[in-house]
């Protein structure tokens, strides 16, 4: 199966917010991406609204025709947001506030009960839920406990191991997409991926169902621009 990508629009917003105006224009730029092959859009507001802010939400849920992934620490404020402009899907993020990226996954019994209800609450708006965990059979498995539709795999040490020992790197993440398939629960995956480290990725999990991908797509897009950009990791994840 080939597998879809979604374009996070953080940094985008991080550029557009950084002279206060509204250039780049975060719409348009959604639009954009989808017409040039994305198949979804992935935003991930955090407390301080230093890139994505909630008042953004609604503006692009009413703009993106694909799929709509909201990703965030379930806080009050957080699902207060995400239930009253519901998205297709909703990635449930263990962020601290002071975190400059998600470098982590839930551990799903540690946190059962409070991701239990959480999943609940966003299913009972017809929102898909997806846990952001690090590569362990066990967090997958913990996951499917806790009634969320997939498992979203934190890759940024599979792209740090990459680089020297590919085999190796993929090693638990292959693992992982193994359990997924065996438990019938969706198979996501995002951080760190890019043009040099997403093939081999992609093709070692035959169930892979998305990407998420965004910093490394705004570094090539500077390059190579952004409908070439797009093309070139969308050929990557066709069969």
């Amino acid at each position: 199966m080939s597998t879809r990508l979604s374009v996070n629009l953080n940094k985008v917003a991080l550029i557009r917010n950084a002279r206060g105006g509204n250039l780049p224009d975060l719409v348009k730029v959604a639009i954009d991406c989808e017409a040039f092959g994305a198949e979804g859009i992935t935003v991930h507001p955090r407390p301080d609204e230093r890139h994505i802010r909630f008042a953004d939400l609604p503006v692009l849920l009413a703009v993106v025709k694909t799929e709509f992934n909201i990703e965030g620490n379930p806080t009050r404020h957080f699902l207060n947001e995400v239930t009253k402009h519901p998205p297709h899907q909703c990635t449930l993020v263990p962020d601290m506030p002071s975190a400059l990226t998600s470098d982590g996954g839930w551990d799903t019994q540690t946190h059962r009960g409070l991701l239990t209800d959480v999943t609940a609450e966003l299913k009972e708006k017809g929102i898909r839920v997806s846990l952001f965990i690090d590569p362990d059979p066990v967090q997958v498995e913990g996951a499917l406990q806790v009634g969320a539709d997939r498992v979203e795999l934190y890759t940024g040490n599979y792209a740090h191991r990459y680089v020297s020992n590919p085999t190796e790197a993929i090693r638990d993440h292959v693992a992982c997409a193994l359990e997924a398939n065996r438990l019938g629960i969706g198979l996501n995956a995002g951080h760190d991926l890019n043009l040099e480290n997403l093939l081999f990725y992609r093709r070692s999990l035959t169930n892979l169902a998305e990407v998420s991908i965004g910093h490394a797509l705004v570094c090539d897009a500077l390059y190579f621009g952004l409908a070439n950009t797009i093309r070139m990791y969308k050929r990557l994840l066709l069969d």
